[in-house]
């Protein structure tokens, strides 16, 4: 009963969700970082704070704000298994969500991962 409400073919849906997990692999491949998020959540801005204080460069995409945000974040969770944001990719490596990106800062893991993907200069954090 429920798709007397949907306009939209199964093939239709399919079609969607192949482009938008073909546009996440691309974000996340073509940036430093890519951090996939929802601009009201606490735990995705935690995570770019912590960015944003290492001087890293990001790329955030606000699922709430792309018109295919749920598709993408959809097509998120087909790729990694990983449905909650912040989702985010270092070097086009998933690291899963802020628990995670938290974790390797404190184990001194955060830097070296952000300096290797060219997200922060290699001389910045010398000791």
């Amino acid at each position: 009963m429920g798709a007397v409400f949907s306009s939209e073919s199964s093939e239709e849906k399919a079609k969607k969700q192949e482009m938008a997990l073909e546009k996440a692999k691309e974000i996340a491949s073509s940036n430093p970082v890519a951090v996939f998020s929802k601009s009201f959540c606490p735990y995705c801005n935690q995570v770019k704070k912590l960015l944003t204080s290492l001087g890293a460069n990001y790329k955030t995409v606000e699922l709430d704000y792309e018109t295919d945000g749920s598709e993408i974040q959809s097509a998120l969770h087909q790729w990694t298994g990983q449905r909650t944001v912040p989702n985010v990719f270092i070097g086009g490596k998933h690291i899963g969500g802020c628990d995670n990106t938290v974790a390797l800062h404190n184990q001194g893991k955060l830097v070296p991962l952000l300096t290797e993907a060219g997200a922060l200069p290699a001389a910045s954090h010398s000791a």
